[in-house]
């Protein structure tokens, strides 16, 4: 997938149609809350697979039952792109218990 920067128009949009999203110091940002360590770690897991796929990695921090997650695209001068939009898609879906 090609990688280009969001203008603010399509940042916009694409927070219309993921919940909980939103920007934060230039970033997509999202934290998650899991019932446990072991589903947090687990969800963890699962979007690292697809992150991988898509070559394109996230920001994020682990404590205990909650995942802050932020995503930006380094290689675009610390832009938000569709590649961010793209993997906020999946995370979501993964968090939601579905497919991504």
């Amino acid at each position: 997938m090609k990688r280009y920067a969001l203008e603010q128009g399509e940042v916009e949009s694409a927070l219309a149609e993921l919940p909980g999203w939103q920007v934060k110091e230039g970033k997509l940002h999202k934290e998650y809350k899991f019932g446990s360590f072991a589903q947090a770690v687990g969800w963890m897991v699962s979007a690292a697979i697809e992150a991988d796929k898509m070559d394109h990695h996230p920001e994020w921090s682990n404590v205990y039952n909650r995942v802050m997650v932020n995503l930006v695209t380094h290689s675009l001068d610390n832009a938000i792109s569709n590649l961010d939009v793209a993997l906020a898609t999946k995370m979501q879906a993964l968090a939601d218990g579905r497919k991504p």
